[in-house]
Order: structure tokens, then C-alpha cells, then sequence
């Protein structure tokens, strides 16, 4: 019996070297058959396990050391490698309960304290993590592994500059660390610092070149530096190294739609969903890009689904569903909800008399449909009662409407490469008292900037149409046609009603002089014009089978639509020769600049509009340059925009109520010339009298809107404590 006890000794040291030199093949085997000899080594036991952990085989593992646990029950060792096993499995409060009693065993092991505080940070118990990580560094100054979960920890604190010293300590201690270095580019992008994250990624990559975490970060900077190709290079990469990355799938997919590829983007979430069957993001996005290649086969079940998942959709894609507008409601409420909270700010300071601070915050401060609606009103504001300031998180394209904005505003601030939570901070010290948010949910939108009250009031105001669902929005300005009173249990906010149409408008923006002919723009040179210039995302099924009956139905007719991308443009004609319509009949108006594009609308004859979602700047811009817009008013605020503005021109007659009066109204304005001229007619007479180009109104009216809210704020917190702030 010694001889044999020796023999299985002896395999049990030859097992443990082999383990520790790196042959786990030779390890694997000797600890098996030791424990065929000696089903209850508990060494074997729990050293097997840990090989087991390390491949993947999760259950067998935790069986294993738990065997081992049972023969050696004060085993810190073992335990605090159960707990490994545990977290893997996702059971993390378990396996925090045997790293705490594992410290309560060997209180002098660093390992021990360094795991747990890796378990807290999944918790996101971060000051106990803190606590945990320090614990490891002080029992041992050179534990690498500690500082770079201290640095998480710290990072996601939002203390981002102490975490990138805490990393670059994590980097001294082990050179050699690609985690370390691209946890210290997303901290580099915390504190807006692009150039800097790119370093960090690159050179994470560098010392692991098949990191994919690493190329999907590396993504980000470089597409927020408008360096498209590199970051799709850079997702592409992520996603080879790990097709089930399904974050990274993401990412590559809105990069490429980023540059007009819709189709590749479209298959790549294809593609990603076949590696990820049931994700939903995936699968969400797929049916929102079918929307807007116009790809249509399974409308009916998509919109069906998306309904379905209405928890789980973006709100703004949202929108664009069929839906009711309590659902809307719901469907924005979940996505705030899912916004990170931090402290609020505080707003009990005593406010010294002087001008109401009203600030702007956009990413669009640039070449966008919102600069272009907006500027004049900024330079219309009356600045003896208001201080004006823009808080502009988009990038600087340069352009001359940029320009023209920055001169607009009392204080121009570029947060572009602030991290959110200063960019907050920025905001709270400038002593705003109405903090206007211009994106809402849609696309580049810094949300989270709003969440904590960086303003003692904050307003829903023009780039998003319709409820946030949130409590840290007091307001949505609006007007009585796309909000009605008795819409008010749809919204969150707070309903203010403008006395004319919600939307400004610039009666700066320049209609070029050049006279545009039929066939620069691939028009016949007769024939009637139907024409909508809304985004491609905006055109359902329903109303292209209106349009097509109408082109049936007016001889020499033409559809002309603007669309920039030829799988759009492929669909589109597929879909008319379903419906029996001539591939001629159709054409496809090219990008051009703003002047230009406003110019060529006195080819058409009249602009057809879409449902769910109307025009919005879209039909400012058709009226502005004379051309009529026909529309059908649909449930929620995004369907009753164009439908508000017809209604500010005096012009209700091209305002229908269902698709089947909209198609009958658009056919009779194409087939009776003298009744649609006499439209065009009264929109020239009204164009520079109506309520819905009067800036000047309009500005008071927003003004006044301002001051009311002020005011009912002032009122409110005469009656509470204060601290005393001077400016």
C-alpha cells in the first residue's frame, strides 16, 4: 500500500509540473489517472477542474472542485478558483461569498482580494471593487492585475484621467498588457481625446493581433473623425477575428450606412444574425435597413415584429412603425430607463437677477436640416432678455452655415471632444436656466448629457418629433395640430403650444437664380410632375401603391423621388413593375446643395407626401420654394408635421385626413390645372404673410414660451431652501 500511495505521489508531482511548465495535455492525463487510483485526491481534483475552466467545460469544472472542496473544505485556493469557474457561469454573487470566505482564510493573499474585486466590478459595486483592488496592491505593490481593475473601476466612476494613470502603472508593472492599453483608449475617448485612444487600440493590437475587442474600439475614434474606410477596416477586422461579435457586426453595419452603403450594411446584419440566431438588436436593425433599401417582401411581418419588440426598438426608429401613440409612449419610456443615472445636479442656488440663460444643445450645428431651419431664429433672439448659448457636440464640417451659427450665439461652446459627463458639468456651471435639446433620440444624440439636470429646465424642442419618455425632460414644444391637448397623457413632457406651427423658419436661406431645365434633371420635357423629396426610409408600401395609381391615371405622368443609392433606386423600380408601372415613369433626383435642390422644385408640380412619417423640413423647404405639398395627417406627432405648416400657410385644402381622400385630392389637383394653379397661386401670395415664415412672430412667440417656463420655475422655488450663487 506505501509502495502504491508513492507511485500515485510520484504521478501527482510529474501531473503538477507538467501543469505549471504548460504541457496540459501531459497534466490532464496524469491527474485522471491518479484519481482512478484515488478518486478522492483532492488536489487532482481541483487542479483538473482548473484545466477544465480554462477550455470552456464549465460544469464539469465546478463539479470537480467542488468534490475537492468536499475533502479539503478550507481550501482558499480552491475556493477562490470555484469562484473563477462561478463568474464564468454568470453566477457572481455565489462566487463573491467564497472569495470573501476565501480572505477570511488567508487574509494575506492578494489573489484572493484581486478576484473579488473583479466579481464587483460585474455587480458594479464599484467603491467595494475600489476597495478590493487596493487591498491586492497593498498586500502586493507589483500586482499588475490589480491596478488594471482598480483602473476600471475608477473609469467607470467617471474619474477617466486618474484611470488612465492607474492603467499606465497596470502597463509599467507588465509591458506587455494589450487589456490594459485598451481599456486606456476608452478612457482616452472619456475625456474626447481621439488621437490618443487610436494610439492605445493600435497598439493593444500590436502586442495581440487577434484582439477583436481592441479593432471594435479602435473603430469609434476613427469614425467620429469622419476616417470611414479605416473604421470600417477596423470592425470588418473584429468581426472576422469573431463572427458572433455581434457588437462589433453592429458597428461595421452603421459605419457602412454611414457611407451610403446600405446594401453591404443590410448583409452584414444578415450575415451576423446566421452566427448569432436571435439577437434582437440584430435583428431590429435588419428590418429597419430593409426599410430603407425599400426592400419590402416582408413589410407586413417586420412591422408586425417590430411592434412586438417595442420594448426593445430605438425610438426613433420606432416612429417610422405603423404604431399608436401610447405605444410610441412605452416605447420611449424603456429606452430612458435604460439611460445610465448618476448624482443630480443641484439646482437650490439662489439666482441673481440678469438675463435668462437659454442653451442649445446639438450635434447639428453644421450642414443639417435643423442648422438650416434654426439660423435665423438664433440671430432673432432678443438679447437684452435672453443670453444665448450653443453647446455643439458635433463635429466642425467648416461649412458657411457653421459660420453663420457660431456668429449667432452670445457663447459658442465645442464639446465635440468632451466626454458627457463634463460636457454636462460645462453646462451646469454657465448657470443655464432652460437647457433646449435639439436631437432627442435620433442619430449622434449625447442623451445622457440630459439625464443627471444639468439644467434646472430642460425642453424637447424640433429635431425629435415626439414623446422621450423621460422625467429629466420638463417640456416638448409643440403646436395644436401635431400635439393637441387631448394628446398630453402621450407625452411625458409637458405640452407648451406655440400659437401657429411649432417649426421655425429661415427666410434667409437662398433659392438660386439659375433657371434648372427638365432635362438637366432627367425629367420629359412635358408631361405632370409628381415629385417627394423625403427620405427613402419615410416611403411605405400603401402610399406607393397610391402613387402608382395616380401615375396610372394621369397619362405622361412622372414620379420623381430623391434617391442616392442604386439598390434604393433597383427596389423602387422593381416594385412599380410589380404594379404594372413602366421603369420610365420614375426618376431619381441626385444630391445637390441646399440653393440648388430648392431651386429644381419648380420642375414639379406637386410634392406627394408619406405615412407614417410626413415632411418635416422637407415640406418647409417644398413651400419655401412655391411648390405645394399634399398630405395625410396621421396619429401621432411625426405624421401631423407637414399637416401643422399647410395649416400656418392657410392652405387646409392640402391637408387629407385618410389615404383614400389623399389619393382622390391628388389625382384632382393633376388632372384640374386651373384648381392647381389657383394653390399655387395663394401659397406665392402667402409666402412672405403667413404665420409660417414670420420669424420675427415666431421668435416672440418662442420667447414668450421661455419666459412662462421661467417664470413657473421662479414661482416654484420661492417656496423652497436655498444656497446663495452669485455670477
Amino acid at each position: 500500500m506505501v509502495a502504491e500511495s508513492k507511485k500515485y505521489e510520484s504521478k501527482l508531482h510529474e501531473a503538477v509540473d507538467s501543469h505549471i511548465n504548460g504541457r496540459i495535455g501531459d497534466a490532464e492525463r496524469l491527474y485522471r489517472e491518479v484519481l482512478a487510483g484515488n478518486p478522492q485526491d483532492a488536489i487532482a481534483l481541483h487542479y483538473l477542474g482548473i484545466i477544465l475552466y480554462h477550455r470552456g467545460e464549465f460544469v464539469e469544472a465546478v463539479d470537480l472542485i467542488r468534490q475537492s472542496l468536499s475533502i479539503q473544505p478550507n481550501s482558499a485556493e480552491a475556493m477562490s478558483n470555484l469562484g473563477l469557474v462561478l463568474v464564468a457561469q454568470e453566477k457572481t454573487e455565489e462566487a463573491i461569498a467564497l472569495y470573501r470566505k476565501a480572505i477570511a482564510l488567508k487574509p494575506d493573499n492578494a489573489d484572493n482580494y484581486n478576484n473579488l474585486a473583479s466579481a464587483l466590478l460585474i455587480q458594479k459595486k464599484l467603491d467595494e471593487s475600489i476597495e478590493a483592488s487596493q487591498q491586492a496592491i497593498r498586500l502586493k505593490p507589483s500586482f499588475s492585475i490589480a491596478y488594471y481593475n482598480l483602473g476600471i473601476a475608477i473609469q467607470q466612476k467617471g474619474m477617466s484621467e486618474e484611470a488612465i494613470k492607474t492603467f499606465e502603472r497596470a502597463i509599467n508593472l507588465q509591458p506587455n498588457f494589450p487589456e490594459a492599453y485598451c481599456n486606456i483608449g476608452l478612457a482616452y475617448m472619456d475625456i474626447g481625446k481621439r488621437e490618443e485612444a487610436i494610439s492605445a487600440y493600435r497598439k493593444a493590437i500590436e502586442l495581440r493581433p487577434n484582439f477583436p475587442e481592441a479593432f471594435n474600439n479602435l473603430g469609434q475614434p476613427l469614425c467620429e473623425l469622419r476616417r470611414m474606410e479605416e473604421a470600417s477596416d477596423a470592425y470588418r477586422q473584429a468581426v472576422t477575428l469573431r463572427p458572433t461579435y455581434i457588437s462589433a457586426v453592429g458597428n461595421l453595419a452603421t459605419t457602412l450606412r454611414k457611407q451610403g452603403m446600405l446594401e453591404e450594411a443590410l448583409r452584414v446584419y444578415e450575415q451576423g444574425l446566421t452566427f448569432c440566431p436571435g439577437d434582437i438588436k440584430a435583428e431590429i436593425e435588419i428590418m429597419n435597413l430593409r426599410r430603407h433599401v425599400c426592400e419590402w417582401k416582408n413589410f407586413e411581418s417586420d412591422t408586425r415584429r417590430l411592434l412586438e419588440l417595442a420594448d426593445q426598438v430605438e425610438p426613433f426608429v420606432f416612429l417610422n412603425v405603423p404604431s399608436k401613440p401610447e405605444e410610441q409612449l412605452r416605447c420611449a419610456r424603456k429606452w430612458a430607463s435604460k439611460l445610465t443615472r448618476g448624482t443630480a445636479f443641484d439646482h437650490s442656488r439662489v439666482r441673481t437677477p440678469g438675463r435668462i440663460r437659454i442653451g442649445y444643445l446639438s450635434a447639428d450645428f453644421r450642414r443639417h436640416a435643423t442648422a438650416y431651419l434654426m439660423a435665423e431664429l438664433f440671430e432673432r433672439h432678443d438679447h437684452a432678455r435672453f443670453e444665448i448659448f450653443a453647446y455643439s457636440y458635433g463635429y466642425d464640417d467648416g461649412s458657411a452655415i457653421r459660420q453663420r451659427l457660431v456668429r449667432s450665439f452670445d457663447h459658442f461652446t465645442d464639446l465635440y471632444s468632451v466626454s458627457r459627463s463634463e460636457s454636462a458639468q460645462r453646462i451646469y456651471d454657465d448657470r443655464i436656466d432652460i437647457l433646449i435639446d435639439l436631437k432627442g433620440y435620433t442619430g449622434e444624440a449625447r442623451t445622457e448629457i440630459l439625464v443627471n439636470r444639468p439644467a434646472p429646465i430642460q425642453v424637447n424642442y424640433v429635431g425629435y418629433p415626439g414623446t422621450m419618455g423621460a422625467d429629466f425632460i420638463d417640456y416638448i414644444i409643440a403646436d395644436s395640430f401635431v400635439a393637441p391637448k387631448e394628446h398630453q397623457p402621450f407625452f411625458d413632457e409637458k405640452i407648451i403650444h406655440l400659437p401657429n406651427a411649432y417649426q421655425p423658419n429661415d427666410t434667409k436661406r437662398e433659392i438660386s437664380d439659375r433657371v434648372i431645365m427638365r432635362h438637366e434633371c432627367k425629367l420629359p420635357d412635358q408631361g405632370f410632375v409628381f415629385c417627394s423629396f423625403n427620405g427613402s426610409y419615410k416611403i411605405t408600401p400603401i402610399m406607393f401603391d397610391v402613387w402608382m395609381r395616380l401615375l396610372k391615371a394621369v397619362p405622361g405622368s412622372v414620379l420623381w423621388l430623391l434617391v442616392t443609392t442604386p439598390v434604393i433606386e433597383a427596389n423602387i423600380r422593381r416594385e412599380a413593375a410589380v404594379r404594372g408601372v413602366a421603369s420610365e415613369r420614375l426618376v431619381f433626383a441626385e444630391g445637390m446643395d441646399l440653393p440648388l435642390h430648392l431651386a429644381r422644385h419648380k420642375l414639379a408640380d406637386l410634392f406627394l407626401d408619406t405615412l407614417p412619417i410626413c415632411a418635416h423640413t422637407t415640406a418647409s423647404d417644398s413651400l419655401w420654394a412655391g411648390l405645394p405639398i399634399l398630405t395625410c395627417v396621421g396619429e401621432s406627432f411625426v405624421g401631423r408635421v407637414a399637416g401643422s405648416l399647410l395649416r400656418a400657410m392657410d392652405l387646409p385644402e392640402l391637408i387629407t385626413y385618410s389615404v383614400a381622400e389623399y389619393e382622390a385630392q391628388a389625382l384632382e389637383l393633376a388632372t384640374n390645372p386651373q384648381k392647381l394653379a389657383e394653390i399655387k397661386r395663394k401659397l406665392t401670395d402667402k409666402l412672405l404673410t403667413s404665420s409660417l415664415f414670420n420669424i420675427t412672430q415666431y421668435t416672440r412667440d418662442l420667447e414668450d414660451a421661455y419666459t412662462h417656463m421661467y417664470n413657473l420655475r421662479t414661482a416654484v422655488e420661492k417656496t423652497r431652501p436655498r444656497f446663495v450663487d452669485s455670477r
